[in-house]
C-alpha cells in the first residue's frame, strides 16, 4: 500500500520472501504434475517441441486401431481361403472316386455331396468378413500408414463363392465322364486361384504387420521424446523444495529482525 511506509531492510526481506514463495509454488506444481515444463511460460522451445512431438505420437496412436482392424479384415480372408481350400480338396476327392466307377448311382450320390460342398463354400465365403468388410465378398480395403495418409495398403477384394471361382454344378449327376473331367479342371483352376490370392493377402498382412510394430516402435521414440524435453527429477525438485523452505523460514527470521529497528520507536512512548 503506497500510504505505508517501510524501511528499507523490510521491504528488501519482504521482497525476497515473496521470490522464495513463488519459487515455492513453481516447485510444488512440477512436482505434482511430475513436469518440469508445464506450459510455455516455463520454456517456449521446449514445451512447443514437446506438443509437437506428443501430437504426432497421438495421432500415429489413433492409427493403430486401424491398423489393427486392417490385420484382422486381412487375417479373416485368408482364414476363408484356407478353409475354402480344404473344401475344394474334399472336392476333388469326390472326382477321383466318380473317376473310379462307371456306376450312375453311385456318381449321382457323389455329385450330390459335390453341391453341397459347393453350398458351404459360398457360406465360407460369406462368413469370412471382419467389421463389415469382407474381402471374399468382394469388398476391399484401404489401411492408412502414416498421419499424412500419404502412406497406405490397398487391398482388393475378390468374390470367392463357387460361381466366383469357376466351381460349377455337377451336370447331369456326372452320368457322362466328361462331365466329371470337366469339373476335375475346374477344381484344379479354382486351387491355383485361392493359393495365388493367399499368398496375396500373406503379403499384405506382413506389410501392414511390419508397419504396425514400426508405428508402435515410433509412437514409443516421440512420447520418450517428448518426456525428456518436459519432465521433472522429482529428486532434484523435493530437494530444492526442502532447500526453498528452509530460505522462506530464515528470510521470515531476516524480516522479523529488520522490523525490530522499527518496533524500536515504540518504547521512546512507553
Amino acid at each position: 500500500m503506497a500510504d505505508i511506509v517501510l524501511t528499507a531492510g523490510v521491504r528488501a526481506n519482504l521482497l525476497q520472501l515473496q521470490k522464495t514463495s513463488d519459487l515455492i509454488t513453481a516447485t510444488q506444481t512440477k512436482l505434482a504434475t511430475g513436469k518440469r515444463v508445464n506450459s510455455a511460460l516455463d520454456n517456449p522451445i521446449n514445451f512447443f517441441t514437446a506438443q509437437g512431438l506428443s501430437n504426432r505420437a497421438s495421432d500415429l496412436g489413433n492409427l493403430l486401431d486401424s491398423m489393427s482392424n486392417g490385420t484382422n479384415t486381412i487375417q479373416a480372408a485368408n482364414n476363408g481361403i484356407t478353409s475354402i481350400t480344404k473344401l475344394v480338396q474334399s472336392a476333388q476327392a469326390l472326382i477321383s472316386q466318380a473317376q473310379q466307377t462307371a456306376d450312375t448311382a453311385v456318381r449321382a450320390n457323389l455329385s450330390t455331396q459335390f453341391t453341397a460342398i459347393r453350398t458351404q463354400i459360398d457360406q465360407l465365403s460369406a462368413d469370412s468378413g471382419f467389421n463389415g468388410i469382407n474381402l471374399l465378398g468382394g469388398n476391399s480395403l484401404t489401411v492408412t500408414l502414416n498421419e499424412t495418409g500419404s502412406s497406405s495398403v490397398s487391398v482388393t477384394g475378390v468374390t470367392f463363392t463357387a460361381t466366383g471361382l469357376s466351381i460349377a454344378a455337377a451336370a447331369n449327376n456326372w452320368a457322362a465322364s466328361g462331365d466329371i473331367s470337366a469339373a476335375s479342371t475346374n477344381l484344379t483352376n479354382a486351387l491355383t486361384t485361392l493359393r495365388s490370392q493367399s499368398q496375396s493377402f500373406s503379403t499384405n498382412l506382413s506389410t501392414v504387420q511390419i508397419r504396425q510394430d514400426f508405428t508402435k516402435a515410433m509412437v514409443n521414440t516421440l512420447q520418450t521424446g517428448a518426456d525428456a524435453l518436459t519432465l521433472a527429477d522429482s529428486n532434484e525438485e523435493g530437494a530444492n523444495l526442502l532447500a526453498l523452505q528452509t530460505r522462506q523460514q530464515l528470510s521470515t527470521t531476516a524480516l522479523s529482525l529488520a522490523s525490530q529497528a522499527s518496533q524500536s520507536v515504540l518504547r521512546l512512548f512507553g
